[in-house]
Order: structure tokens, then C-alpha cells, then sequence
């Protein structure tokens, strides 16, 4: 018997003003790993996480 996946999925967080903004502290582009519920959360996460590149709170989208 195959195994079903899990409710809870891993998903990436990335900084959205770190690709756009060019006078930030250093080069790089922030991202954060954090798990989701597939069922209850089906649209893509966004939260408001510190940033060290832009070194401030900026919102973070998930990406694939």
C-alpha cells in the first residue's frame, strides 16, 4: 500500500522587497522555510518576517 501524504506541507517564504529594492544593506534575497495546512490554507501565504538584506519587517510571500 502507498503511504498518503501528509496534511502539512514544508513551503518557502521570500522577502518581496528584496528584488526590487536596490539601496539595501547587503545583496541576497531573504527567504524563510516554514510549514502550511494544505487543507485549511490553499491560497499562498503571506507574513511579515524580518529581513537582514533590507534590515527591517517586510512582507514574505511563499514561492514554489
Amino acid at each position: 500500500m502507498a503511504k498518503a501524504k501528509g496534511v502539512r506541507i514544508i513551503i518557502n517564504l521570500e522577502c518581496t522587497e528584496c528584488r526590487t529594492n536596490v539601496d539595501k544593506r547587503s545583496p541576497g534575497v531573504n527567504r524563510y522555510t516554514t510549514t502550511k495546512n494544505r487543507r485549511n490554507t490553499t491560497a499562498r501565504l503571506e507574513l511579515k518576517k524580518f529581513c537582514p538584506h533590507c534590515n527591517r519587517h517586510t512582507v514574505h510571500k511563499e514561492i514554489k
